[in-house]
């Protein structure tokens, strides 16, 4: 048997290392990073599953290939044979002592070093990027987030239908279409399936769509992108309450299945776990009077004052720490690994002056829109992050005033200014991640809506259909991947949550 066929038998992933310990397995994988110390050389494999300390020890048995393993260069795909030892000091807590070591595919000049790379850099680099731990560790969580979706409905009797990505009309507000050329007649890119998926509840009861949704939004927000997934869940015979019902047990579902299997990587990204385990049943709930009476309330000007002094008192902290590792990196005798280090923490201090500054900057101005804030209007991002800031659970907003609304939600009928809606808030300042409605199964008043908006009753014949035979109350929401996925791991920007983020301005790799 050669030693190729040999290897295939006894390969093993880094992540199962624990069943080996004590025997002679074969890593496939990536070189992360390399150290060595004359004799001796220390490769940080990764293999997809997880990163091992390989030891490459100067002897006999590895002459042939030992310099080989001193100057290979970042991510070199490499096959490493060796015996596995158990060590909670190291990375991932097993080592390798490396016997056998055979180069795949070399790597010269990797772009993505371990120093310090602007925001810009990583984006178009972006095919590489989640190469890095921290994206490893974000699209782990997101694939389990994924997974949870599906399995969420699937358990609890829905059923997957699979909606058009071409639409002929608008779902949401037609200012946020993307206009596409159908062999010469105009269509647009879905905002949603929401329309689709209400006619496929009155043959299935219970469905759901998941995929991706376009909005032409020109909006460079932490919150925003042009292209991002998100789950439709459609319930016949369901009112407001029961939507409610479903989105809170779903929620739970979610964040019990992230703490549950990714603990690990939430305690790697720096997110406070103990926020996540208070997401629980009952969550807040309220309405948008009371959402309005909030934001022009004391608490939400106490909040924003309190911002106002700890972040302009940081700033000045985070400028001080700058100037001081400033001075020691430019001095004499420093150790060129300590200089590395310096730099790195500059680049981070500086990364968070930036946002201070600008944060700064912006809270007299959210302070005035949360005082002055519009009883008719809708809530605002920064309308959004006051709200859930006050709350430790999510929070349920319901009952928005109609105008500002899609014109499918259902008119309430005790105030017809208003409408069945609900949008939930994720704790922490996150903001909506669902948005969702009672429908209006009305044809006269859906008909007077479409009307108002100005749409034309032609383009939407066959959802009138769903009203005209054997019309019943329904309701469903969305759920947006991206903007779920940024609260659940605590990150600041939602260019991070989805592999290749589409946003305004950018659509390259």
């Amino acid at each position: 048997m050669s030693n190729k066929e040999s290897n295939r038998q006894m390969t093993a992933l880094i992540k199962d290392l624990h069943q080996h310990v004590g025997q002679t397995v074969t890593l496939q994988g990536w070189l992360y990073n390399r150290r060595d110390s004359g004799k001796i050389a220390f490769l940080v494999v990764r293999d997809g599953s997880g990163l091992c300390q390989c030891v490459v020890a100067k002897n006999e048995t590895t002459e042939s290939f030992f310099e080989n393993a001193r100057r290979l260069g970042q991510e070199s795909s490499i096959r490493v044979t060796g015996l596995v030892r158990a060590n909670e000091k190291q990375i991932g807590g097993h080592e390798i002592d490396v016997t056998a070591l055979e180069i795949m595919g070399e790597s010269v000049d990797y772009p993505i070093t371990p120093k310090p790379h602007g925001i810009e850099f990583l984006m178009k680099n972006r095919h590489l990027h989640f190469r890095s731990r921290r994206q490893w560790h974000i699209l782990r969580i997101r694939a389990t987030l994924v997974d949870e979706i599906r399995g969420y409905f699937n358990r609890n009797g829905f059923t997957l239908i699979d909606t058009p990505i071409f639409a002929p009309a608008a779902g949401e507000g037609a200012q946020t279409l993307f206009t596409v050329d159908y062999f010469g007649e105009p269509v647009y890119l879905a905002q949603t399936g929401q329309l689709y998926v209400e006619a496929a509840c009155m043959a299935f009861g219970k469905v759901y769509c998941f995929g991706p949704t376009f909005r032409a939004e020109k909006s460079k927000t932490r919150r925003h992108l042009t292209e991002f997934w998100m789950v439709e869940p459609e319930i016949a015979y369901a009112d407001l309450d029961g939507v409610i019902e479903v989105a809170e047990d779903f929620i739970c579902s979610i964040v019990q299945r992230i703490l549950r299997d990714h603990r690990p990587d939430l305690e790697f990204l720096g997110r406070d776990i103990a926020a996540l385990e208070k997401v629980q049943k009952p969550f807040n709930r309220i309405t948008h009077k009371e959402a309005a009476d909030i934001l022009r309330g004391p608490k939400a000007k106490e909040l924003l004052e309190r911002d106002l002094t700890t972040k302009t008192a940081r700033v000045a902290e985070v400028k001080g720490l700058i100037a001081e590792k400033e001075a020691k990196e430019k001095s004499q005798g420093i150790k060129q690994w300590e200089k590395d280090k310096l730099v790195a923490e500059i680049h981070d201090l500086r990364d968070e002056l930036g946002d201070l500054e600008v944060e700064v900057q912006n809270i007299p101005h959210h302070m005035q829109l949360a005082a002055s804030f519009d009883g008719g209007g809708d809530l605002g991002g920064s309308d959004e992050t006051i709200i859930s800031r006050l709350h430790e659970r999510p929070c349920f907003v319901t009952h928005y005033p109609r105008e500002c609304k899609a014109f499918y939600m259902k008119r309430n009928s005790d105030d017809p200014t208003r409408c069945n809606n609900v949008d939930l808030l994720a704790p922490d300042g996150y903001g909506e991640i669902i948005g969702g409605s009672q429908r209006e199964d009305d044809l006269d008043v859906l008909l007077e809506r479409i009307n108002e908006e100005g749409l034309s009753p032609a383009d939407y014949e066959w959802y009138l259909d769903l009203r005209r035979y054997g019309t019943v109350p329904h309701g469903g929401f969305g759920l947006g991947v991206e903007r779920t996925l940024a609260w659940l791991c605590g990150l600041k920007h939602i260019r991070e949550t989805i592999p290749f983020p589409r946003m305004m301005g950018r659509f390259y790799p």
